[in-house]
């Protein structure tokens, strides 16, 4: 049972790290690169984030999960790699439900994104909640990478 829960740790931060690293280095730049506007690949990401983002959070809690049971104890969750996917968890939500939200908000009140002047007040709402969108998955990611170190240190 403990090798089971082990691995459903492994595989689900492993997914995640992994599914945010394709995310950003494949997914993004290409619906950028390869659409034929910005407005259609905007759409792209921000449908293609929300699935990851929620991915996300499942396979946060399924960690968390696995943890608790491994150690027979809700005290795990204290442990630094399940305080790590924990706050992968959090900020996650924060982007996906406040950052992300409110940037499709402004999407739609924008009708065009590209073709919002960059001096817009809306497009520089937009811009300026980006680069809060793109830290805090830089954030998460790292995160992730922590977590996956402790874990795999962990001894069984």
């Amino acid at each position: 049972m403990h090798s089971a829960l082990r691995f459903l740790q492994f595989f689900a931060l492993g997914t995640w790290v992994g599914a945010i690293l394709y995310f950003s280095f494949v997914v993004a730049p290409g619906a950028f690169r390869t659409l034929s506007n910005l407005d259609q690949a905007g759409a792209l990401v921000g449908y293609l984030i929300g699935r990851l983002h929620l991915a996300g959070i499942v396979l946060g809690v399924i960690y968390l999960v696995a943890a608790m049971l491994a150690a027979n104890s809700a005290r795990a969750l204290g442990s630094a790699a399940s305080v790590c996917v924990a706050l992968m968890v959090i900020l996650t939500a924060i982007s996906q439900y406040l950052v992300v939200a409110r940037m499709e908000t402004l999407r739609f009140e924008m009708g065009s994104v590209q073709a919002t002047p960059l001096d817009s007040p809306m497009r520089v709402a937009f811009d300026r909640l980006h680069g809060v969108s793109v830290r805090l998955e830089v954030v998460v990611l790292l995160a992730g990478f922590v977590a996956l170190y402790l874990t795999a240190r962990k001894t069984s």
